[in-house]
């Protein structure tokens, strides 16, 4: 059974990137989704996207053990200066959940790198499904798209329920000494587009 949306809110947002309006949708499981829009949206237009799942070690508290805070940031700058969508959504740790995502932190701890965590707590590499996320495009009217990822998952997740990628616009941050085991397991176990 699909998981339906349903528009709760819409309000003005103004951030240190620019002015968006954020449009809060909620889904079946009582989870409460956010897409920011900068711009005019247009169903026959190209719309330039970032889908972000959340992350709250590294979106709210920078964490160094991943690159998420700096992707979000550089999606934010990117619409901001030229109109798009960012839609965040509530599939934290690559949808395994905030407690799992910490235990998967003191795994990595001991050694495993972010893919051999996730699986050794009984979890694929990667829970995240975008069926939620096509539902709130559609909604705002998007259906072609310059995606803004690295991730050739979160590609096949959103064109598996009919979003039109028409470009995949890389969004590459340097990798630090706290993070590059994390953006290597990325790139050569969950076949990450990571040019570094």
């Amino acid at each position: 059974m699909t998981n339906k949306i349903r528009k709760k809110e819409i309000v003005d947002l103004p951030t240190a990137y620019g002015n968006f309006k954020a449009v809060v949708y909620e889904c079946d499981e009582g989870l409460h989704h956010i897409a920011l829009i900068k711009g005019h949206i247009d169903e026959n237009e190209e719309i330039l996207v970032r889908v972000h799942s959340e992350c709250l070690t590294g979106d709210v508290f920078h964490s160094q053990r991943c690159d998420c805070n700096l992707q979000l940031g550089k999606a934010l700058k990117i619409i901001a200066e030229k109109n798009g969508v960012l839609l965040y959504l509530r599939q934290e740790g690559r949808g395994i959940g905030l407690l799992n995502k910490i235990r998967a932190y003191k795994l990595q701890d001991k050694g495993m790198d972010t893919a051999e965590a996730n699986e050794k707590l009984g979890f694929k590499v990667d829970e995240r499904a975008y069926a939620v996320g096509v539902q709130i495009l559609a909604d705002i009217g998007v259906k072609k798209i310059k995606l803004m990822t690295n991730n050739p998952k979160k590609i096949e997740g959103l064109e598996k329920f009919g979003i039109k990628i028409v470009e995949r616009i890389p969004l590459i941050t340097k990798p630090t000494t706290k993070n590059k085991k994390y953006l290597d397991a990325k790139k050569n176990k969950l076949g990450h587009f990571l040019e570094y």
